[in-house]
């Protein structure tokens, strides 16, 4: 596993962005884990977030793309902390761009923060972390609606490898469904095999009860 991968992983626990114990998901089912990107709150933790976000696109896509899409509202900070990132790390310059919720009809009229797309533009799209799929249902059509753009994928942090609308996780159903590659940071697996019986911050973070618990869990909704 990269280094940086490693690194990542220490980040999302020390963020507390990444828990495990007993927690029930929107979707109804009981996880031994969470994520909560929403809990990157700091100048220094969105520069890392970036970072490492930037050289896992950087590794999948390299640097032949044009625009980094944020899909609203997390993904906004997320294409902002990763273009300046780009930049910073391969000399790159990658345009943000991000939709809002509701169309604005006044000054900077129109559903897109940040660049608008042209024609011929080849984007990424990044995101947190995608359990359904239902983001990019929603983001696609409006990618589409303004330009004549190549998708070239989506980059998430974190792979949850569990079943999406059917047997499959949700990044395979998106990339069988829209045609495009799909990634992520790092998956549940290489996090599970780099924590357990590891110290961070001082404690275990997966102990032999927590691991025994994720393999139940993926033994009921993992993907095939």
């Amino acid at each position: 596993m990269e280094s940086y991968k490693q690194e990542f992983i220490e980040f999302m626990v020390e963020a507390d962005v990444l828990k495990f114990g007993d927690f029930t998901l929107k979707s109804g089912r009981k996880s031994p884990f969470f994520m909560n990107a929403g809990a990157y709150v700091t100048g220094s933790q969105l520069m890392r977030l970036g970072e490492y976000y930037a050289k896992a696109i950087h590794d999948k896509f390299g640097t032949d793309f044009d625009v980094l899409f944020g899909p609203a509202y997390k993904g906004i900070p997320l294409s902002v902390a990763t273009v300046i990132a780009f930049s910073k790390l391969y000399g790159k310059e990658i345009r943000y761009c991000s939709n809002r919720k509701e169309v604005k009809d006044h000054g900077d009229t129109g559903i897109l923060l940040g660049s608008k797309l042209k024609d011929g533009d080849r984007v990424v799209i990044i995101e947190d972390v995608t359990t359904s799929g239902k983001s990019i249902e929603e983001t696609f059509p409006i990618i589409r609606a303004q330009a004549n753009v190549e998708i070239l994928g989506l980059m998430v942090s974190l792979n949850r490898m569990e079943r999406g609308q059917g047997s499959k996780c949700a990044l395979d159903e998106i990339k069988d469904l829209y045609g495009f590659d799909t990634a992520a940071i790092v998956t549940m697996a290489e996090v599970k095999e780099y924590l357990v019986g590891r110290e961070v911050k001082g404690r275990v973070v997966i102990n032999d009860e927590i691991a025994a618990a994720i393999d139940a869990y993926y033994k009921e909704y993992g993907a095939v």
